[in-house]
């Protein structure tokens, strides 16, 4: 389990640790035989520079005026976008786990690099790896599934008319997740994690983090936009679709990644009790709300920073993403031998049409 602090009152049953225990004693063993260090390779460390090359080599050479021309700046946008997604979904997530190194300086380091590409390393840690991973498809816990302005994502939440329509338009409100953070859902979540005492529990002192945020956010917007129009012949506006597309590249890749690990059909919404006790322990809540997809595939596993395996990031988010084939196998063994789920769809395809399916199913009235 996590072990980032969280004010929620929400707990789990303390009952079926064998699981946990056996699975986690499997795990180790596994690293200590092979002689294996949980955290970053070669491999991560050369992927690193991959996509970090991706993001800055075409900003630089449309800054440069080596590419010149509508076409190839298009597609030096689209490349920047595939770059920004990159970092999010191969580094920066890592890092924010604790997963990239065993230092924590590198960890940390490495992480703003979410700042860099224009979020919020602080916000996501609480938004992700507090509320997220502890309590997953949870409503009015988990953020990840609730309600969206124009979007139903959980079986508990609020049904609207528009809903029935969601499995056509949510693919294009995708697109803008990363344009949300960059302008308006870092300020409103500081904020709404300053009042709620999110901040504070999870070691944070606010005054820092509203600097922080502030700061590299003015940095972010000089880099992207400023410099270009001053060092460039591009005009202003040219430069804000250049931004919006590759933005909306980037937000789009997340999404779609993201969501069919949780909100796919079969997955589950499990809701605490009376007592405010959700009916399983932690370990065995992962495998009931969260769905693998497209396993056999190594370039899409590389791209997307592994989280096609999402349910060995989940029972394991500190260990680097690079591991998380190796240890699938030990992961779904022990799930079936505990006669436990262990739930994947088996291609990314297979499992966009599942997210289909349940957009759809949660778009019909509820009786």
């Amino acid at each position: 389990m996590v072990t980032t602090k969280n004010p929620k009152t929400i707990t789990f049953a303390p009952t079926q640790r064998e699981f946990s225990k056996t699975l986690n004693k499997r795990v180790g063993d596994y690293f200590k035989t092979n002689g294996l260090n949980r955290h970053a390779d070669a491999e991560m460390v050369f992927k690193t520079i991959i996509m970090f090359s991706m993001y800055f080599i075409p900003y630089g050479l449309i800054l440069a005026g080596v590419v010149t021309g509508t076409g190839w700046l298009l597609f030096s946008v689209f490349i920047i976008g595939l770059g920004l997604a990159g970092i999010g979904l191969s580094v920066m997530h890592d890092a924010v786990h604790g997963a990239y190194s065993n230092k924590k300086w590198v960890n940390t380091l490495v992480g703003y690099s979410m700042n860099l590409i224009g979020a919020n390393a602080f916000n996501w840690k609480i938004q992700h790896n507090v509320l997220h991973h502890t309590y997953t498809n949870v409503h009015e816990e988990d953020e990840d599934i609730s309600p969206r302005g124009v979007l139903r994502l959980s079986p508990h939440s609020d049904w609207k008319w528009f809903h029935k329509y969601q499995f056509l338009y949510a693919w294009f409100l995708y697109g803008l997740m990363t344009i949300a953070w960059m302008t308006f859902k870092d300020f409103t979540r500081m904020n709404k994690y300053d009042k709620t005492g999110l901040t504070k529990m999870n070691n944070g002192n606010v005054a820092r983090e509203w600097f922080i945020l502030i700061l590299s956010k003015i940095a972010y917007v000089s880099y992207i936009f400023v410099i270009p129009v001053l060092f460039t012949p591009l005009l202003w506006w040219q430069v804000l679709i250049g931004i919006f597309m590759m933005q909306y590249i980037a937000g789009f890749i997340l999404a779609i990644i993201f969501q069919p690990a949780h909100v796919i059909e079969g997955t589950e919404f499990p809701l605490p009790d009376e007592d405010n006790k959700l009916e399983n322990n932690w370990a065995i809540h992962q495998l009931l709300t969260t769905t693998n997809f497209g396993n056999k595939s190594r370039w899409f596993s590389w791209y997307v920073g592994g989280l096609n395996f999402q349910i060995e990031h989940h029972l394991f988010p500190n260990i680097c993403h690079v591991h998380y084939r190796k240890i699938s196998g030990i992961v779904q063994e022990t799930a079936s031998e505990f006669g436990l789920p262990y739930k994947s769809a088996r291609t990314f395809a297979d499992a966009l049409s599942g997210h289909v399916k349940l957009l759809k199913q949660l778009g019909v009235r509820p009786v």
